[in-house]
């Protein structure tokens, strides 16, 4: 049996091609599986049909070795009846030969039968050889189905992964993660920068509001010592 060309229909030389370029091994599959089971089918009926043959020729050769040993046994009665004068001698030979040659054409027809049946059963059996290769067969291959269906269920969702991973760079999905990074850290040292100017603007403030402190005091004791010059000062001072 050729599962390839039961899978695909076709020749042998032309399978590896369609392996190679199937697009959907699980219903190629599962169409091989129907495949088989209509073969299993029609062997199912070729066994229903060799057993009903066997049968009826064991049936035929029983009744054939009924019927010569009822021959047989009328021959038996015949002669008997001879001996004891109810039949005519030549009469009853006649008769007995008769019953004997009946029997014997019952005991061919039973040989030919026994023949028949027993080259019925040979089918029978051989016929139950391929039934029982083919239900091992089909149930293998819905094993492996199951195994396969799997298969290709968990390639799919590797392969569905691995694309879009393939596919991260090109989508620019790695490119426009590392931009917003730079962003951030664009954002981040300006804010720093913002943040020492800041920190710059309230140092010089502090330097200005000391040196205006200085000026003034100066101002002050510059201011004293004019009066004091002209004479403005207070005697009580």
């Amino acid at each position: 049996m050729n599962f390839l060309k039961r899978i695909f229909k076709i020749g042998q030389a032309e399978a590896n091609a369609a392996i190679d370029n199937m697009e959907d091994p699980i219903k190629l599959t599962e169409q091989g599986i129907r495949d088989l089971k209509l073969d299993l089918n029609k062997n199912l009926e070729s066994l229903a049909q060799v057993k009903a043959l066997a049968i009826r020729a064991k049936n035929d050769k029983k009744e054939m070795d009924n019927s010569a040993e009822e021959y047989y046994n009328k021959a038996v009665i015949i002669l008997k009846k001879a001996k004891s004068g109810e039949l005519v001698a030549e009469e009853a030979d006649r008769l007995a030969k008769q019953a004997l040659l009946k029997k014997e054409e019952a005991s061919e027809k039973a040989t030919q039968y026994a023949n028949e049946a027993s080259k019925l059963q040979e089918s029978v059996n051989q016929l139950d050889g391929n039934i029982q290769e083919l239900k091992n067969t089909i149930n293998n291959w819905e094993n492996e189905l199951k195994t396969l269906k799997a298969r290709v269920k968990v390639s799919n969702a590797k392969s569905s992964l691995n694309k879009q991973m393939a596919q991260l760079d090109s989508t620019g999905t790695v490119s426009m993660l590392e931009r917003m990074k730079e962003k951030v850290d664009q954002e981040e040292a300006l804010a720093e920068a913002y943040g020492e100017i800041a920190n710059k603007n309230q140092s010089i403030d502090s330097e200005l509001d000391k040196a205006a402190n200085v000026s003034e005091a100066n101002a002050d004791n510059e201011l004293d010592e004019l009066k004091k010059n002209l004479g403005l000062t207070d005697k009580n001072t």
